[in-house]
């Protein structure tokens, strides 16, 4: 094998090694940032084991909600904030209503602020990530079930930590429902 067929070989692998792994960027950050909390992510409980222990200390939890321009819905926490003890099982709701006249699928992703609290605020059950398909005028409403790990209390450089914001984003999901027969009937006539 001569040194510019080595050079060439070597080059293509390099490349295409490249191309994987931009493709698998997003999943492998997606990882990261859950099991780090890097980002303003929240761990998302495995076991119920931190529910045991409920502190004295209480912080402010407040509900924050966004949308995406191209989202023709209505997205809102039902109450904008509520004050929990460490270790104390929180729940929330986020009503979603879709304004437009066609089912329209959103998804939605979360960050916690400060982002330094974010690996101690724990969802043991919420909407994220998950299609959420409404059909015109619908309206519905989401459950988010968390903690803050007593854990937290621990920690000195947590202190000051007496707000944490829970912000939810929802988008318009890659796959839309298609249009039903009826519908398509009308259309064509």
């Amino acid at each position: 094998m001569t040194r510019n067929t080595k050079t060439t070989f070597l080059l293509t692998a390099l490349a295409i090694g490249m191309l994987g792994l931009g493709f698998s960027s997003k999943a492998l950050y997606d990882a990261f940032c859950r099991v780090t909390g890097f980002g303003g992510t929240p761990q998302i409980a495995m076991n119920a084991d931190n529910l045991s222990v409920v502190l004295d200390r209480t912080v402010t939890v407040k509900f924050d909600s966004n949308i995406s321009p191209d989202l023709p819905w209505e997205f809102r926490p039902v109450e904008r904030a509520m004050d929990v003890q460490l270790g104390q099982t929180g729940l929330a709701y986020y009503t979603a209503r879709n304004v437009s006249d066609r089912p329209v699928t959103g998804v939605a992703t979360f960050n916690v602020t400060p982002v330094k609290a974010a690996p101690y605020f724990v969802k043991t059950e919420c909407f994220c990530f998950t299609d959420q398909t409404l059909q015109p005028g619908e309206e519905i409403t989401m459950p988010v079930l968390f903690f803050v790990d007593p854990e937290m209390d621990n920690s000195a450089r947590h202190d000051d930590v007496g707000e944490v914001t829970l912000s939810y984003t929802f988008f318009v999901a890659e796959d839309q429902p298609t249009q039903t027969a009826a519908v398509s009937d009308n259309v064509l006539n």
